[in-house]
This record gives C-alpha cells, structure tokens and sequence, in this order.
C-alpha cells in the first residue's frame, strides 16, 4: 500500500513536471515570456496598418519592417505606435533579431517635413536592433529637392546607430534589398496579404493560448484525482471510477479538439503553397508553420504526460475496485461459511434407528451440496486473490492474509463435514448391526413359534426341528453381536447414553433369543432320543388255562400278590405310566410355555411393524415439508409456482407442519420406549389421545387441498420438487399419508390386542383401541358436518356431533292436510340424519360432479328437532330396522328406517343416552331445589283417596289438557293418562303420564325429555318387575279374593313378583296390599332406575317419561317387546 502511494506521488509530480514545462515551453515559442502582447491586445493597432512585417529579409537575413505611406501618421498615439513596434519586433526568431530589423519608410507621397517627423519618431522608439533605414522621400520635384537641401543641413539631426539612407526611387532601393522581398507596392514580388498575416498571427496565437490552458487544466485534473480519497466500499468505488473516467473522457475530448484545431491552422499556413507549387513562402510564414508545429507537438507533450498519469490513476482505481469486490465476496464468504460451520455445530444426532441415520446422511449430503456453492466461490475467491498478488496488487499485504483464511475455512469446513460423515458412516454401521441382529433375533423368534408342537412330540418331528434350530443358529456369524466389548471399543466415539442402552437391550435380547433356542434344543433332544418300548405278547400256559379257565378275582389277586416277582411284574407297568403321565405333563408345560413365547414374538413383530412404519411416516412427511412447503418460500423456486398457488400453503399442506412436530418430538420417543414391552403400547396411544385430535382439521382441510392439487397439479414446481425428492410418487399421495396414518393404527391396535388377551396391558390396549376408533368415527362425521350447507346458525351451538348417517324418513303428522299426510306414509324421503347434543338435522344429500373429493357429496339443510322436545320410539311394526323420531307431543312424527338393523340400534342408543343424560340433569336439579324449600314449604296432603275422587280429578285433567296441551313454550300439563285402547300400545299422549296432585304434580315445561314406549300395534307381553313406584292404568274396582280393587290414577309400590303376569303391590294412598295384574301398571320416574316408561313425582319442571330405549338404568336391560300395552 505504501509502495503504491509513493508511486502515486511519484506520477502526480511527474505529470506536473512535463506540463509545467509545456506550458513554459509555449511562452518561449511564443516569446510571452519577453513580450507578454498578443495580436488580439492590439488588433485595431494593426488593422491600420501603419507598419507591417511583410516577411522579406536582407541580404544578411534581416527581417524587413515596412512603413507604408500613412498620412495620419503623426497622429498616432505613442503609446499605440510603441505596441505595435514591439509586438511586430517580437515576431521573428530570437536569431533574425538578433541581426537587426531593416526599416523601409516609404515617404514617396508625403511631404518633407512629414519625413523628417516620421524618421526621427521611428528612430526614437525602436525597440530592438537596427541595421538599416532606408527612406523613400517624396516623388514631387519640388520636395525631392527641398528634402535634398534639408538632409544635407539638417544631417545631424538623423544621426542614429545606424546609417539613415534617403532613396530617391524605387530600384534604389533594390539595390539594397532583392525584389523578392519586397511587396508588391515597393515594386517586388512578396505575396503579402495583411488581413491574413493578422488573421493567422491571431489564431496561432489563440491556439498557443489553448495549447496553455489545456496544460494547465490537465494539470489541475490530475492533482485532483490524486488527492481523492479512495472509498472502502463497491459501490462507491465504482462510482468514483466512473466519474474520473467521464471526466478523463472530457479532458480528453478537449484535447483532441485542440489537436484538431492546431492541425486546421497548420494546414492553414501551408494552403497558399498547395494551391501552386510555383508560390514562394517567406520566411515568417515558414516561421508561423514551424511555431504551430511546435505547439502541436507541445500539446502531443501534454497527451502523452496526462495519459501516462492516468494509466496509473485508473490502476489504481480498478485495483481499488478489485481490492473492494474481494473484500466484500470474502465478507460475504466468510460470514456463510462461518454459518455452516456453526450449523455442522448443532448436528450433533447421531440417530435412533438405521432409517434415522439414513436420512441424517442424506441431509447431510444436501447441506454439502447446498454449502458446496460457498466452498467453491470461497476457493475461486483465494484464487482470485493470488491472481491480484501476482499482477501486483497495490495491497498485497491486505489480500494475502485474507486468502489463506478462505484456504482455512475450506479446509475447516471440508473437515468438519468429513469428521460428521465419519460419524454417520461409524452409526449407520453400528445401528445395519443391531438391526441385522434385531432382525435375526425376529426371525429366531418367529422359527421358534412357528415350529408345531404337535409335530415336535414324534422323533422324526423333533429331529426336523432340531434341524431346523441348527441351521438357523449357523447363520449368527453373520447377523450378531459376537462381542459386547468389541462394539464398545470400535463404537466408543458415538456410543452416547441412549445408544449404548439400546445395543445393551439388543445384546440382551440375542441372549434371551439365544437362551430360548438352548432351551428348545434341549427339548427337542429329549423328545428325540426318548424311544418308544414295543410291546411283547406273552401267551399263557396251556396248563393255567385248562386249570382255571375262569378264576375268580380272590384267587386272582392271590396270584397277584405272591411273591416278590409278581409284585415286581406289578409294578412295572403302573412305573411306566407315571413315568409316561410325569413327561406329558412336562410336555404340556412346555407347550404353555412355547405357546406364550410365540406370542410375544407376534407381539414383537408388530411393535416393530408400528415403530418401523412411524420412523417411515415421520420421514416422509419431513421430505414434504422439506421439498415442497419451505421450497414454496424459496425465492429462487418463486418463478416456477403458479398465480393460483400464491399464498395457498396452508390450504395444500394444512397443518401437516403441526402433525409432524407431534410425531417426531413426542409420538415416536414414546412409542420406542415400550419396544421391550410392546403390549403397554396402549397407554402410549391414551395418553396422546387428546393430540391426535389434529388429525380431524387435516381431514377437514382436504378437500380444500385435494380441489387445489388438482387445480395445479401440472405446475412446473410440483415436477421440480418431486425431481429433486427423487420422489416416484406425485405430492398428492404424500398429501394422503396422513389420513393413511391415523387408519392404520386402529390396524396395528387390533393386532396388538389379539396377541395380548391375557397380558397386564391389554384393558389399556382395548380401550385404546375404543379411542382410536372414536377418533376415526369423529373424523369421518366431521367430513360430512362441513358439507353441510343452508343452516343459518351456528354448527358448534349444536353440541358435540354424536352420529350421522342416511336413512329413509316417513312424516305421521298431526298438523296438515290428509291426503298429504297419508302419501307421506308412503313416500319416503331420503335424508342423511345428523345427531348432535342438543339437536337431530335433517338434510337431504347432493351427490357433486367431479372426481376425488370434488365428488364429496354436500348436504342441504332441511330442518331440526331439539333434543329437549324429542322422544323416540324403537321399534315400528313390520320393520325390524325402523324407529320412530317423535317430536313437541308426537305432533310431528318421524318413522326412520336405517339401512340395517345394527345402525337402528346403534341409533337408538345413542339417543338414549342423550335422553338419559338430560333426564339426569333435570333429576338432580329438581333434588338440589326440593332440598332448598323442604325446611319452607309443608308437604301436599292426597286430595281424594276415595275411587271416585280419582275418577272425577282424572277427568278434570282430561278436560284441562283439550285447552292446555303439553308444549316446550313453558305449558305445564297435569292431565292423567288415558287408558290404552284394545289391541294397542301405549297412546300418542302417553308420554305425559301424570301423578295424582297429592303427590306434588310434575311440569315438562322446561326440558322434557319425551318418549313413547309403545310399538305402532302395542303388542303385549309379559312385564318384568322393577322396584319402585307405578300408577295404575286400568280400573279394577271390584277385586277379588286375593287381588286389590285399583283405579286408574292410583299410586302403588311394588312388594313382589308373582306368577302369571301378577305383581305384589302396596297401595300408597290407602296402604291396602294385593296382587294386581302387570299389564295395569305404568312405572313413575322417582328412585327406581326403571327403564320402562318412567315418570316422577320428585322431578322438577322439564322432567319427562321415558320408554325402555331412552333409559340410563342397568338395572333393565329388558326391550321393548317385554312390555305390556
């Protein structure tokens, strides 16, 4: 840098030097520094033309001044005269003034004593040397001879330094100087044209002056880019460049015009001499042509001097310029390799399993090749900077230490990557040996339970299987861990805590696998060498036989029991088959054994199946968010994306972002924790049940994402990410693994579940399995709840979506003409039912045009039922698959008939349970308030025990109920129920069953939970006995012997179940005992738990009757077709 400084000052002060003398170099051809007068000073001096210098010379080389004839002469200033006689004797040659100017003073028209004033002036202020004056006196006689006389008398007056010659003519006067150089008026031949001598003494002048100027100007251009501050950035560096050469281009501009206009004046001067080669050229324009050549080369000088400098300068800039881009790409560099290096830091995983491993190379390798951009530019840039130090750059010392830090960087960064494929390479070696040997192991397993154990009982079974074993535990060279302390000696630079646990476990199981195959080859080689004893036949001795061919079992057993032989010989066979029974007994032992060992083989294999399957998914959808979502925010991947897909990440990709980060960080860790017990996988699954709930806003994006894939399916970027993926499949099937995924589990849990029936995790197992399928069932409904279209409210107000499902609907109204209601009867309507909380929708399903999910079918809103006003009815005659959706007092009556009989019971059980639910609700708020007046208000006393007093309040309830009929606008109903006609259920009304007033009444105003308990055709049947309270349905006033006389509206508890269809009942009102029979009973809803048709007396307002399918007991599970009408 130093060296390039003093080099700078040395070409400024050079420059300088070499115009300086340009300058210096244009006075003196111009003899400015002696007479500092120019042409255009005293221009109007020399248009009059008093004297001229004509360019003639002596005989000696004198030059010829001429003083024309002037008459007003005498009238010129001094001062005026003085300039032009300076100025023209300025204009020779330093060496032809030397000699000495010859004046001629031509007087030949004037008079005497003009003469004599005009020599004596001239001789008086001459200003230079004088050789000789010659004087042509005036023609006329008389003053010819009166200048003769005066000129002798008045001699000594004209004594100058030179001599005074009076001439009386003009050949005279050429005897002292050759016609050649005289001018045409003094009789010679000298072309002289005093306007152009003026004209041409101006403008070499005027160009001396721009030769000058333009010196100096250069000069001062050049101090100026030498004191400019060199910028420490690219931009203002080039800035700077561009401005100094626009500038150098301009000077150079005026230069050239310079040249350009010295060249038009020479050739100028020389254009009498091309116009005839005959012409003669004097001496001063031949001096006028050597002066603008001079100047020419002068400004040649000038070019020359300022080019040289700037060579200099513009290196100096564009090395400048190169310091600054290796500057800044070496910031840039430096900064990204820094980066990488700190991001090679953080990859510090060495992974859980050899898929994981894979894919931390394969990311490796992209990082690689994404940093392999830097590498290369760094390793251009060093070379880049060598290239500068060997050109001489002027700041050697500044790029060299920066070119061996980008050597260092590349070098760092090629180690740093090499050390972490090290790395890699040493665990994806480690983790392809444990899985070989986990492998193995599952493949022993699977031998071992694969092998019968019927089939090992028989030699030739066992043998084969002993085979089998051998052959199996020959191929362990290969595929297991031989020695433990070798792995953690070769694998000591990754063996981390969770990776040395793991080969610890995998160790462990070869043992145990190992063990096994021990134990069952020791099984076997007894099963194989136990040999089988034939059986020899004795025949008996004829003489035994003819003796006692029937002996009897006294002396049979005598024979028996004599002597040690025969107790011997009776022994034996009793040995044997102890011996035989004791080794069958073992057998089945061992069987139990190898039986529970399979299992937990199977076991194996599909916790491996589901950690396998969960490391791929995991994986897969890293890639998709990798190579597709995040590449949709590159900006060097904006040109390929089409308009459509602007800002439409989240509708492609939903929020598989979210289901990702749950599997990788929790779902996974978690499920590799149970792979030593893979039957407590289940309370994995219950403890995530709540996160996998982001599975149902995926599924519901679908349909959005599917419309968009297909939309922009062909999009150039789709076949650039799927290319660099090197994915075989398109997005869209990546897009599908999700809801792949969450149907698969349902899958694996079932496995699980059917291997682990006697496990200690498999209530754990069931119940995940339970959640699952809830998950997948709520998925599904929330498929169809968003194709729902027209319902003005809001969805979620409707409470939790419990079913949905399509069925075949008839209307039984009680409102409406009856032609329409009788086709309703007829006609069904097709509608899909959706079953919520708090409300039943119906709407009628549109099946859409398109394909995939374009063809998702929407449904249009029809109506809803609130649940507080619904009551329901399970079986319909003649249909096994219909129920009745009755509604506000079976006003409006649905008949459903689903597709099977399953899904009707699946519905009518689950609406039950919502019925159920608000009953409850409404029973324990009744409590709580009866608990709060019971201190205040007195209880009710019975208005009439007496039959007849029944009778009458049971028709004034019928009377009160034609003009106050039960509805969910806040009526309250006390009418009593009517009876049930002949051959018929329970009627339309009978689900407001009422208690007498001397029991406090009920309201259904609020919340009634309705039902009718009754088939269309009310069969009967047989009622089981359920404790609690009824009321009576049937008079039965007269009694008899052993049965109790009842009125309609009377309360009784039962005591006891009878024969025949009677029960034991107590009368409440009069506490009168008696058989009654069941069929003239209805249940209220008080403490029973009862099932059948319930009503209470301690319920609130809002409680209700509920029949056999709308009830929460356990206590009667019995249908509906057990009851009596």
């Amino acid at each position: 840098m130093r060296f390039w400084l003093r080099n700078e000052e040395m070409a400024l002060e050079e420059m300088v030097q070499r115009l300086n003398a340009v300058s210096r170099h244009t006075d003196e051809i111009m003899h400015q520094d002696i007479v500092p007068l120019c042409a255009a000073d005293i221009q109007e001096q020399l248009k009059r033309r008093f004297a001229y210098l004509s360019g003639g010379r002596g005989q000696d080389g004198s030059p010829v001044i001429t003083f024309p004839d002037y008459p007003a002469f005498s009238e010129i200033p001094d001062k005026e005269f003085q300039s032009v006689m300076t100025y023209l004797t300025s204009i020779p040659s330093l060496q032809d003034a030397g000699i000495g100017f010859i004046l001629v003073i031509d007087r030949r028209q004037d008079k005497w004593t003009s003469v004599k004033a005009s020599v004596l002036r001239i001789a008086a202020s001459f200003p230079a040397n004088l050789q000789l004056v010659l004087v042509l006196r005036p023609t006329g006689f008389f003053q010819r001879t009166l200048s003769e006389i005066a000129f002798k008398f008045n001699r000594d007056d004209f004594k100058m330094k030179v001599p005074v010659i009076m001439l009386s003519s003009v050949p005279e006067l050429h005897g002292y100087i050759d016609k050649s150089q005289l001018t045409e008026d003094l009789g010679g031949t000298l072309d002289y044209c005093h306007s152009r001598w003026l004209c041409h003494r101006t403008a070499i002048e005027s160009f001396a002056l721009m030769v000058k100027q333009t010196a100096q100007m250069l000069q001062s251009f050049g101090t100026e880019l030498a004191e400019t501050e060199l910028p420490n950035d690219v931009q203002s560096t080039s800035s700077v460049l561009s401005t100094h050469t626009e500038k150098k281009d301009k000077a150079k501009e005026d230069l050239q015009l310079a040249q350009k206009e010295g060249q038009r004046l020479l050739e100028s001067l020389r254009e009498p001499l091309a116009e005839s080669t005959a012409h003669s050229v004097n001496q001063d324009q031949l001096d006028s042509q050597a002066t603008v050549q001079r100047l020419l080369a002068q400004l040649n000088e000038t070019e020359a001097a300022f080019h040289e400098f700037w060579a200099k300068h513009q290196q100096k800039l564009e090395q400048c310029l190169q310091l600054r881009h290796f500057e800044q790409g070496f910031r840039e560099v430096k900064a990204t390799l820094d980066t990488a290096s700190q991001k090679i830091a953080t990859f510090t995983d060495i992974g859980n399993s050899l898929a994981h491993v894979e894919h931390l190379l394969r990311s490796l390798a992209s990082f690689e090749e994404k940093s392999s951009v830097a590498v290369e530019r760094a390793r251009a840039l060093a070379q880049q900077g060598q290239q500068l130090i060997e050109n001489k750059h002027y700041a050697v010392d500044s790029i060299h230490p920066k070119c061996e830090e980008l050597q260092h960087l590349c070098h760092q960064f090629a180690t740093e990557i090499g050390s972490r494929r090290a790395l890699l390479s040493k665990s994806q070696e480690l983790h392809r040996l444990l899985e070989t040997s986990m492998k193995w192991c599952d493949e022993g397993i699977y031998l071992l339970a694969s092998q019968p154990v019927d089939k090992c009982q028989s030699q030739d079974g066992a043998e084969a299987a002993l085979q089998e074993i051998e052959k199996f535990l020959e191929t362990g060279e290969e595929n297991k861990i031989q020695e433990l302390s070798k792995i953690y000696k070769e694998y000591e630079t990754i063996l981390n805590p969770d990776l040395l646990d793991h080969v610890q476990k995998v160790f462990q199981k070869q043992e145990s696998m190992q063990e096994m195959f021990h134990r069952r080859q020791a099984s076997l080689k007894k099963l194989a060498a136990k040999q089988t004893r034939p059986v020899q036949p004795v025949a008996p001795r004829p003489e035994a036989l003819t003796k006692s061919p029937c002996p009897s079992p006294g002396s049979w057993r005598g024979s028996e029991n004599s002597g040690p032989e025969g107790s011997a010989l009776r022994r034996g066979p009793y040995r044997r088959a102890k011996s035989e029974m004791s080794e069958n007994r073992q057998g089945r032992d061992s069987s139990t054994g190898d039986e529970e060992e399979g299992l937990a083989i199977l076991r194996r294999h599909v916790m491996n199946e589901l950690l396998d399957t969960e490391r791929a998914y995991v994986e897969e959808l890293l890639s998709v968010l990798e190579g597709y979502a995040a590449e949709m925010e590159n900006p060097l991947m904006t040109h390929l994306i089409s308009t459509g897909l602007h800002n439409k990440k989240d509708v492609l990709f939903g929020n598989m972002e979210e289901i990702y980060h749950f599997h990788n960080r929790v779902f996974l860790r978690e499920l590799e924790r149970c792979t030593d017990c893979p039957e407590l996988v289940g309370r994995c699954f219950l403890e995530r049940m709540e996160d996998f709930q982001i599975y149902e806003k995926y599924c519901q994006n679908k349909p959005r994402s599917e419309s968009l894939w297909r939309q922009c399916s062909t999009c150039p970027f789709f076949q650039e990410c799927q290319k660099k993926l090197d994915h075989k499949l398109s997005l869209d099937s990546y897009l599908l693994k999700p809801v792949q995924r969450i149907t698969k589990y349902q899958l694996l849990l079932k496995e699980m579940l059917k291997y682990s029936r006697n496990c200690e995790g498999a209530e754990d197992l069931q119940e995940a399995l339970s959640s699952i399928l809830g998950i997948l069932k709520a998925v599904n409904d929330s498929m169809h709840l968003i194709a729902i279209t027209g319902y003005d409210g809001n969805l979620s107000d409707l409470g939790k979506l419990l079913m949905q499902g399509s069925f075949s609907v008839w209307t039984d109204h009680k409102k409406g003409h009856t032609k329409v209601k009788e086709l309703a009867r007829f006609k069904p309507m097709q509608r899909h039912l959706f079953l919520h909380e708090k409300a039943v929708l119906f709407c009628k399903k549109r099946e859409e045009n398109g394909e995939g999910y374009e063809k998702a079918p929407s449904y249009s809103y029809k109506q809803s039922l609130n649940m507080t006003a619904v009551g329901i009815t399970e079986n319909v005659k003649g249909d096994a698959k219909k129920f009745e959706i009755w509604y506000n007092a079976r006003e409006e009556v649905y008949i459903v008939q689903a597709p099977t009989p399953e899904i009707k019971a699946a519905w009518v059980n689950e609406i039950r349970k919502v019925l159920t639910s608000q009953l409850q609700a409404c029973r324990e708020a009744s409590q709580h308030r009866t608990l709060e007046q019971s201190h205040s208000l007195p209880l009710p006393a019975p208005s009439s025990t007496s039959p007849s007093g029944g009778n009458s309040r049971h028709v004034k309830k019928q009377e009160e109920r034609k003009t106050d009929p039960l509805s969910l606008e806040g009526y309250v109903s006390s009418s009593l129920p009517k009876p049930p006609e002949k051959g018929k259920g329970w009627s339309k009304t009978s689900h407001s069953l009422e208690v007498p007033e001397d029991e406090g009444g009920w309201s259904s105003a609020e919340e009634p939970i309705n039902s009718s308990d009754a088939e269309e055709d009310g069969g009967v049947g047989p009622k089981k006995l359920v404790p609690g309270k009824y009321t009576v349905v049937l008079d039965d006033e007269k009694g008899g012997p052993d049965t109790l006389a009842m009125r309609s509206g009377d309360v009784v508890e039962v005591v006891e179940e009878g024969a025949e269809g009677l029960w034991y009942v107590r009368d409440l009102s009069s506490g009168q005992e008696g058989w009654v029979p069941a069929g003239s009973l209805s249940a209220l809803l008080g403490t029973s738990s009862s099932a059948q048709c319930l009503s209470s007396s301690e319920s609130s307002p809002g409680s209700a009757v509920l029949s056999n399918s709308s009830s929460c007991s356990e206590g009667c599970p019995a249908p509906f077709s057990d009851l009596q009408g």
